[in-house]
């Protein structure tokens, strides 16, 4: 019989004994309220065990094997152990596929068992995996008919999760809209009810990154300052994140001198990592407007920068930005000078530079033509605009208006 000695036991033991002498606890068929005490006791040390010892299969078969166990315990105690052993799982690297599978097969499970409140959790945490996973569609699908389904409970604090998830995947979709309208949903479900910190600091988060993809870097940086607040506190790992982001918010209003001001503050200390190595670098790159610079800094932290779709973007912008001003300031002393020159004096590719100059030819960045058979950029001179034409367009505009007046008094005389 299962008593706390045995627990005890289950303790002092080494790994592999403990899980052994855990497993025999949870096979006792004793269902006195001692005995379920003792048993869910054992369930959070199993999970620990099996969590250090990587074996997301066997929590699997755990989560499986304790269904009989469920119908004796409250629904409430019942959501809290299978919710702890999918996070349990979600502890494991490399496990996306392993918790895809268990969260269909515990949707199933309270389908059968009709136990709604836990199945609308684990939908909403199996759609952010499918979204992690990049299956979009199925993703969406899932959603859909899910969101409608919360909103006629009306429970706000799942319906926030829930409308904060769509926002993220119309985002990862490029349908900004939709993003903007469902994180607006969030935040008017959240503001009926007392949110976690780590819940507002995640709409903040949002908020920040879909101001910062309308080019609104200020109001950005002010929501990103916010989630960086609310994650430091909880000293959550999104943190790191939130400041990064910051960090690139000021360097793509011009203002990367600030950089280094806030990662050496108080709290950007806490926080010093590659990470923000690779926004300094970035920094530095801007201020000395250097491609050279920012292309070593690309290549060096390509973890940090390019594997971070949210920077990624905006730096493929300012990089751009960066090399046509470069390049306007070279060709400005000539009227006519080989492409192969631009290319050695900037230090990019001959077809790199070619392609970037006939699309600012394209865009009416400056006046010019590329001679492809000489290999040559010839510019022309910004061709001024004659005074005389707007002088006399304003002419015909006043003539016009005395004509009308003409009339208007002709046809008083007249009447």
């Amino acid at each position: 019989m299962a008593t706390t000695g045995t627990i005890s036991l289950a303790l002092e033991a080494n790994s592999s004994e403990a899980i052994q002498i855990l497993y025999e606890i949870l096979e006792d068929p004793s269902s006195s309220p001692e005995a379920l005490r003792i048993k869910e006791q054992a369930i959070g040390l199993l999970c620990d065990r099996l969590t250090e010892e990587k074996k997301g299969e066997d929590l699997r078969l755990l989560l499986t094997k304790l269904r009989p166990f469920f119908s004796l315990i409250p629904k409430a105690k019942t959501a809290k152990i299978v919710r702890g052993i999918i996070d349990a799982v979600a502890k494991i690297p490399g496990t996306t596929d392993l918790q895809i599978t268990l969260c269909k097969e515990m949707v199933e499970w309270t389908r059968a068992e009709k136990r709604t409140f836990l199945r609308q959790r684990v939908e909403a945490r199996l759609a952010a995996l499918l979204m992690e996973n990049k299956e979009y569609v199925e993703a969406l699908a899932l959603l859909s008919n899910l969101v409608k389904e919360v909103r006629r409970l009306d429970d706000k604090l799942l319906l926030v999760d829930i409308d904060l998830l769509e926002s993220k995947l119309h985002f990862s979709l490029r349908n900004l809209p939709k993003a903007k309208a469902a994180l607006t949903a969030a935040r008017t479900a959240a503001n009926a009810i007392y949110v976690p910190p780590a819940q507002q600091g995640t709409i903040d988060l949002q908020s920040g990154i879909l101001h910062a993809e309308e080019k609104d870097y200020k109001t950005g940086y002010s929501y990103f300052f916010e989630a960086f607040e609310s994650f430091n506190a909880l000293s959550d790992p999104r943190a790191v994140f939130s400041l990064k982001y910051m960090l690139l918010c000021k360097i793509m209003v011009s203002q990367a001198d600030d950089v280094a001001g806030i990662i050496s503050s108080k709290a950007g200390l806490q926080y010093v990592g590659p990470d923000l190595d690779a926004m300094k670098a970035v920094a530095d790159a801007h201020s000395k407007r250097s491609l050279k610079l920012f292309e070593n800094a690309l290549r060096d932290y390509k973890a940090q920068l390019e594997d971070d779709p949210i920077v990624h973007r905006h730096l493929s912008s300012l990089y751009d930005t960066l090399l046509e001003q470069n390049l306007c300031r070279l060709i400005e002393p000539f009227s006519r000078v080989e492409i192969a020159h631009i290319a050695e004096l900037i230090g990019l590719p001959l077809d790199h530079v070619e392609k970037k100059l006939s699309q600012m030819i394209l865009d009416k960045k400056f006046a010019g033509t590329l001679d492809q058979g000489a290999g040559c950029l010839i510019i022309f001179e910004d061709p001024k605009a004659d005074a005389i034409y707007s002088a006399t367009l304003d002419t015909i505009a006043n003539m016009g208006k005395v004509v009308d007046s003409l009339y208007v008094r002709s046809a008083k005389i007249m009447a």
